[in-house]
Order: structure tokens, then sequence, then C-alpha cells
């Protein structure tokens, strides 16, 4: 995706965020991103592809310290990257959404839906990490790294989809606990759609179930993929995931 296809707007603080959008009916598809991940990624690029070809809105943008847009990684936050979304959202579109996230995307959807409910209209969810900082993240800390994490206030993960570690903050950490969803119910009542890969070794499947059993929605129906890693980028996951999207779009139409 080449740099004549991204647009900038200032968030407000001189950071500038960098999305791109497609002009066609309504409803609007959004893409939210993973951790570390951007709206150049091949599921991105896939889902671009297919609104160009039916003629649907989609908007997709980069997170501060993601891909092309401004600020520097290591300063973000859940919180931060929450604003960031409502921010692109507010001010690059209009009438209803269909949120697409994936991974750490499909906790700032579930958050983006519960602070825009009126706009909302469904959810479709990629391997979702919800509460990941919690929930996932401690797991992996051994008393070393929660201690470099104390005393430096950011601890180097090693990573399976970068050579370069992640850097993990205390900040992200401590503000992530903020924004946990998944200890109550969550007020969303639009059609959900959750594809889940049962080979995926950073989000278990089962964190899928406890979705659904959070969500109010009683329209909710989950995808396992048997083989189906967490990427899901494979040419058969993307026919998943338009197929799916096409429905969506029929049903909030």
């Amino acid at each position: 995706m080449g740099a004549q296809y991204y647009t900038w707007m200032d968030r407000g603080d001189g950071v500038r965020l960098a999305y791109a959008a497609i002009h066609g009916r309504k409803p609007t598809f959004v893409w939210l991103s993973g951790f570390k991940s951007d709206m150049a990624g091949a599921k991105a690029q896939a889902l671009a592809e297919w609104a160009e070809q039916t003629g649907q809105s989609f908007l997709r943008f980069d997170y501060s310290g993601h891909g092309v847009s401004g600020g520097a990684f290591e300063d973000g936050t859940i919180g931060r990257w929450l604003a960031d979304a409502l921010t692109i959202i507010d001010a690059q579109s209009d009438g209803p959404l269909v949120l697409i996230g994936s991974s750490m995307g499909g906790w700032i959807s579930l958050l983006v839906a519960c602070a825009r409910p009126e706009r909302i209209k469904a959810l479709l969810l990629i391997a979702p990490a919800p509460d990941f900082t919690e929930r996932m993240l401690a797991d992996e800390m051994d008393d070393a790294a929660r201690a470099v994490l104390e005393t430096t206030g950011r601890w180097e993960r090693p990573s399976d989809y970068d050579p370069e570690p992640y850097v993990i903050t205390r900040a992200l950490i401590e503000d992530g606990r903020n924004h946990l969803i998944l200890d109550k119910p969550i007020a969303f009542e639009g059609a959900v759609r959750i594809l889940q890969g049962q080979q995926d070794d950073a989000v278990p499947w089962a964190h899928a179930l406890l979705i659904a059993e959070k969500l109010k929605s009683q329209d909710v129906a989950i995808t396992l993929v048997k083989d189906g890693d967490h990427r899901l980028s494979r040419p058969q996951d993307i026919v998943r995931l338009t197929d799916i999207a096409a429905e969506l779009a029929d049903l909030v139409r």
C-alpha cells in the first residue's frame, strides 16, 4: 500500500494519525488492527479490495506508534489507542458502522462499541484479545520479567511475529486494568461474529467462548477454524472473513 493512499489528521496534540477511506454505501466497515500491527496487513488489504469490488464504505487507520502514524509505540496504552480509534471514527465516518477488530483490535472494538452504541451496529472479531494485558501477558511473565518491569518500567517480550521484541510497559499493564471488560456483562446488543483459530498460540480459543458468554447480544456466532493460527491470513481464512463481512453488510443495510 503506497503512501499515496494515506491521509493524515492531527489528533489534537501534534501527533498525526494515518487513515485510508473508501467511500461507498453504508454501513461503513472500520478496521482495527492488533498490537504492533497496522492497516497494511493482509487481512486489512483483502477487506479493502472487497470493499472496492462491492462498493462498500471502508475505513482503516493506524494507532499512534503503529504503521505510518506518528507517536512512539512505547507511549501507547489501551486507553490511548482507544482514544485514537474514537478520534478517527468520529472525524472520518458517519452513519452506521461495522467494526472489524483483529486480536487487540477486538478489545478496542468492544470498547468503541460501548462508547458509541448508537453508531456501532455489528462486530466482526478475529482472534479477539480483550483483557490480554491481564489474562495473557500476566501468565507469560516470570518473576524475573516482573522484576524488570517494576524496576525499569519496560519488559522486552520475544515475539513470534517480529524479529524485534515487543516492549511491554508498566503503563500498558496499569492502564489496561482501567479498561477490562470480561469481568462484567458487555453492553452490546448488535450482531457479533467471531473468527477464531484453534491452533492460535497467542489467544486461546476458549477466550472466544468467554466473550460470547459476556456479550448481552443474543446474535453471536463463533466460527472455530480447527487448523487456524492467530493470523488467520491464509486464502481460505480470507474467504471466510469477506463472506462474513458480506453477511453483516446485508444484515445491517
